[in-house]
């Protein structure tokens, strides 16, 4: 019997210099995917991606573009390998929840790629304009990290996996935050090296702004079942679309829940993630342990999935 696909996009932090680069001098479809986003923003995003520097890539108004190409370029090498096999489900890490629908042709390619291009600019402008950060909450019940954020007047950016949320706010509310986690029975509370309160109300001028971008495109019906991060469910209406997006800018990334409806739901059992490194397929083997997934993102990981991927979507 064949397997029901999902497809996990990579989120912001996942970046890595030389991503893209080798599938694009071994498959002509990357190449032209990676210049058709150098045409459509102006500027090389090739250049970005493939060469660094990382302090470049690593800018929020650059890492989403360059995350966002990678993710639909690695889906064009499989397309082209495999045909166009079908996915049941797909989902992204925030800022991947974008290139999970630009996958579904709820929008296409360009337009997808101004959103986020947009999206990047717009949150870094709100770090600029404000004075926030972020920490991992490791090892503690959510209800007491919860309880944390409400007593710090801080929101919840991320419900990444059981044991571990992720917190954004106002830097001294963080700190305070962090100093309350060990008497809340939490293990381990991090703070992350991040340019400001991603997924908080300190991103509230990027939300307006992405609303109005959001209002003037086109979305189509999605192809396959899209997991909004704000809800972890599904998403079918042109303005639960857009809805869904622009709330993500300042509200909770449900990953946890996202993961669960997919395998648990939707029935999904072979998850795909699209993106560099493994950061998804930890989560999930946390979230759903025994859950099959295949982390995609260079030649060796191609090559490595593809006899996999020719029988799970022929048995």
């Amino acid at each position: 019997m064949a397997n029901s696909i999902a497809l996990l996009f990579s989120g912001q932090g996942a970046q890595q210099v030389g991503m893209g680069k080798d599938l694009s001098q071994r498959f002509a479809v990357a190449a032209n995917r990676f210049a058709e986003a150098d045409s459509v923003l102006g500027y090389s995003l090739s250049q970005t991606a493939f060469e660094g520097p990382l302090e470049e890539l690593t800018k929020t108004s650059r890492c989403q573009a360059a995350l966002f190409t990678h993710g639909i370029a690695i889906l064009d090498v499989l397309r082209e390998q495999l045909g166009d096999f079908r996915f049941v489900a797909a989902a992204g890490l925030s800022l991947g929840e974008f290139t999970a629908h630009a996958a579904a042709e709820t929008f296409d390619f360009p337009t997808g790629l101004r959103l986020v291009a947009n999206r990047g600019q717009y949150m870094e402008e709100a770090c600029n304009t404000t004075s926030g950060t972020m920490a991992a909450f490791i090892g503690g019940e959510e209800a007491d990290v919860l309880e944390v954020a409400r007593i710090a007047d801080v929101d919840v950016a991320n419900l990444n996996s059981p044991g571990q949320i992720v917190l954004s706010g106002e830097v001294a509310k963080v700190r305070r935050a962090i100093e309350l986690a060990k008497e809340h029975g939490i293990k381990r509370a991090v703070p992350l090296t991040v340019g400001g309160a991603f997924h908080s109300r300190l991103m509230i001028s990027a939300q307006r702004k992405l609303e109005n971008d959001l209002a003037a495109i086109a979305i189509s019906k999605p192809a396959a079942t899209i997991i909004a991060n704000v809800t972890a469910a599904p998403v079918t209406t042109a303005n639960e679309v857009r809805q869904s997006l622009a709330q993500q800018v300042t509200g909770t990334v449900r990953w946890t829940p996202s993961i669960e409806y997919i395998v648990d739901q939707l029935g999904c059992d072979l998850c795909l993630e699209l993106g560099p490194g493994k950061v998804l397929t930890g989560l999930v083997g946390r979230i759903r342990k025994g859950t099959r997934t295949i982390s995609i993102g260079d030649i060796p990981s191609v090559e490595a999935a593809l006899p996999q991927l020719h029988e799970a979507i022929s048995a």
